[in-house]
């Protein structure tokens, strides 16, 4: 899975790095509103879930591994 989350990142941001520990996407200037809601139509698509308005904040997109977690709350593997 998160894999597929950088790689959907990456296609949204080409040529920044996803992989970097220690980063916060948003508070860091590497998405904007416009990516999330790229981000976020995408990430419905590919993984089949609906992403509720009350789940849209930063926290939820700040790292792969907080992208990830959201995905799994979705998905109900948590």
């Amino acid at each position: 899975m998160k894999e597929k989350i950088v790689e959907i990142l990456k296609d949204i941001r080409p040529g920044l790095d996803f992989n970097q520990e220690n980063v916060n996407f948003i508070e860091d200037g590497m998405l904007d509103s416009f990516d999330l809601v790229a981000l976020i139509s995408e990430l419905e698509a590919t993984f089949g879930i609906t992403i509720e308005g009350c789940d849209v904040v930063p926290e939820n997109f700040s790292s792969v591994e907080n992208i990830e977690n959201l995905l799994r709350k979705k998905n109900g593997l948590q």
